[in-house]
C-alpha cells in the first residue's frame, strides 16, 4: 500500500517574504504597488481580507486557491479576515453574459454557514493571528438607502463604474444591466471601508475577474479615509486549454465532499496535464520550491511516469479532506486496476469509484454478466462476450467468471456495487440502486 507523506503546512524557507513566495508561486496576476506591498507584507503584521459570496451551498476551487494566499499570508504573520458576502449574496456579481438569478433569503443565509464552516478548515483559528469570519450583512442591513447613498455612494463616479469589465460588457449585451447588479461594486467597495473602519484592514485579496471590485474599495478606503490600501488580484484557475474552472462554466470542484467525493477530488488532480501540472502545485500545494523543481524536472525528463501528477493529487486532496479520506481514495484507485482489495472500500468511497469509471450502467441484482458486459460496451456482441469469459478474461470485483451464464447474484458489494472487467485494464461500474 502506498503511504502517504505531505508536507508541513508551513512558508517555504527559500524566501524571506511572503511576497517573494507569492510570486514564485505565481499567486499575483495583478496588484495595486508592487514596491508597497512588498514592504508591507514583509513589515509588521497587518490585517487583510477576501470576500466569498453564499452563490451556493459550498465553496469550489477558485475559492480554494484565495484561501491558500491567505493561509500563506496568515502563516507569515497577517491576520485574515474571511468575509462571507450575507448582503452581497443577496445580490449577486455582475456576470459578463446575464443577470444572476436571485434566491431566497433563507437559502442565502444557510449557506452564509456553511462556508463560514468551510473557511475554518483552511484557516487557522489559533495562535497569535486568528481568522476572523465576518459578515457584511451586518453593516448593510442597518444602513438606510438615504443614508447608504449620502455616505458611500456620493464616492463614486458613474464614468468609472460604468468602465468596469463586467459592467461594460452587461451594458453592451441586449439584456443590459439591472441596477442591483450595477450597485454590486459600490456593496464591496464599503465593504473594504467598513473592515478598515473596525479592524483596521488594508488589503483585500481576490481573483483577477475582481479586479474592479476590488478597485473600488481601495479608492473608496482612499477617498472617505485617506488611507493607501492595497489589492491582489490572483490568477483564474483554468484547465490546460484556458477555460475556467466554476460553477458558471458548469465544471466547478467543490470543496464540499458530499457534491465532489475525495475520490473525485483525487482523480481531479491526477488527471492533470503535464502543461500545467507545475503550476498547479505551486499554487495548491505547500510544497517547497526545491521539490517542485524536482517535479518539474522529472516531468519534463519522464512524463509517463506522471509523478507531479501524483505528488499533486496527494498533497491537495490531503489539504482539502485530510489524509485519511486522501488513502481511500488511493486504495479505490489501486483496487479498480486490480492492485488492491475491494471488498475493503467504504460504500461511499466504492460509489465514486464506480460513478468515475468512462463505462457504466444500472442494473437489476441478478442481472446477466453477458449481457452487461454488452450494455456497458465492454464487448460489441454476445457471441464477444462468452468468448471473453471463456478465455478467462472477464471479472467481477475482481473475480474471474468462468461460466457464460453468471449473474450478478451474490456478487456485490455493499449489496449494490459491482465492477466489471475485461482484460487488464478495461472497466465498467454497475450499480443496482438497492
Amino acid at each position: 500500500m502506498q503511504v502517504i507523506e505531505t508536507a508541513p503546512i508551513q512558508l517555504d524557507p527559500a524566501f524571506s517574504n511572503v511576497w517573494d513566495e507569492l510570486q514564485y508561486r505565481g499567486s499575483v496576476h495583478v496588484s495595486t504597488d508592487a514596491e508597497a506591498l512588498e514592504t508591507a507584507l514583509g513589515g509588521d503584521p497587518i490585517t487583510f481580507y477576501c470576500g466569498f459570496d453564499p452563490t451556493a451551498p459550498s465553496l469550489h476551487l477558485g475559492n480554494l486557491a484565495q484561501l491558500i494566499v491567505m493561509r500563506r499570508l496568515q502563516l507569515a504573520g497577517h491576520r485574515p479576515l474571511a468575509l462571507v458576502g450575507g448582503s452581497t449574496g443577496l445580490i449577486g456579481d455582475p456576470k459578463p453574459t446575464s443577470e444572476r438569478q436571485l434566491n431566497e433569503r433563507e437559502t442565502v443565509a444557510e449557506w452564509v454557514t456553511y462556508l463560514g464552516d468551510q473557511m475554518l478548515r483552511f484557516l487557522s483559528a489559533e495562535g497569535d493571528n486568528p481568522v476572523q469570519l465576518v459578515n457584511n450583512l451586518d453593516w448593510t442591513a442597518p444602513l438606510s438607502t438615504v443614508d447608504f447613498l449620502r455616505e458611500i455612494g456620493k464616492h463614486f463616479r458613474v464614468g468609472t463604474m460604468l468602465k468596469k469589465d463586467a459592467v461594460a460588457s452587461r451594458m453592451e449585451s441586449d439584456e443590459g444591466i439591472s441596477y442591483a447588479e450595477f450597485s454590486y461594486q459600490v456593496l464591496q467597495g464599503m465593504d473594504f471601508l467598513e473592515l478598515h473602519r473596525r479592524y483596521g484592514c488594508i488589503m483585500q485579496t481576490g481573483g483577477s475577474d475582481q479586479w474592479g471590485n476590488l478597485t473600488a474599495g481601495t479608492e473608496l478606503v482612499r477617498k472617505a479615509e485617506g488611507v493607501h490600501a492595497h489589492a491582489i488580484g490572483t490568477p483564474l484557475i483554468t484547465d490546460a486549454d484556458g477555460k475556467k474552472f466554476g460553477k458558471s462554466e458548469g465544471n466547478a470542484v467543490w470543496l464540499d465532499a458530499n457534491l465532489t467525493t475525495p475520490y473525485a477530488m483525487y482523480q481531479f488532480w491526477l488527471n492533470q496535464d503535464d502543461a500545467i501540472v507545475v503550476q498547479l502545485l505551486k499554487s495548491f500545494t505547500f510544497l517547497p520550491s526545491s521539490r517542485i523543481d524536482e517535479l518539474a524536472r522529472a516531468t519534463a525528463d519522464a512524463p509517463f511516469r506522471r509523478e507531479a501528477q501524483k505528488e499533486l493529487a496527494i498533497q491537495a486532496t490531503s489539504f482539502i479532506h485530510g489524509v485519511e479520506a486522501t488513502q481511500q481514495a488511493i486504495d479505490a484507485s489501486q483496487a479498480l486496476f486490480g492492485s488492491g482489495d475491494l471488498t475493503a472500500l467504504d460504500a461511499s468511497t466504492l460509489a465514486a469509484a464506480v460513478a468515475s469509471l468512462d463505462k457504466h450502467a444500472t442494473a437489476t441484482p441478478d442481472a446477466p454478466v453477458l449481457q452487461l458486459l454488452q450494455e456497458t460496451g465492454l464487448v460489441d456482441t454476445l457471441s464477444d462476450a462468452r468468448r471473453a469469459i471463456a478465455q478467462g478474461g472477464v471479472s467481477v470485483n475482481n473475480e474471474r467468471i468462468d461460466d457464460a451464464a453468471a449473474t450478478l447474484e451474490g456478487r456485490l458489494l455493499h449489496g449494490r456495487f459491482a465492477v466489471l472487467r475485461r482484460g487488464k485494464k478495461t472497466l465498467a461500474g454497475i450499480d443496482t440502486g438497492v
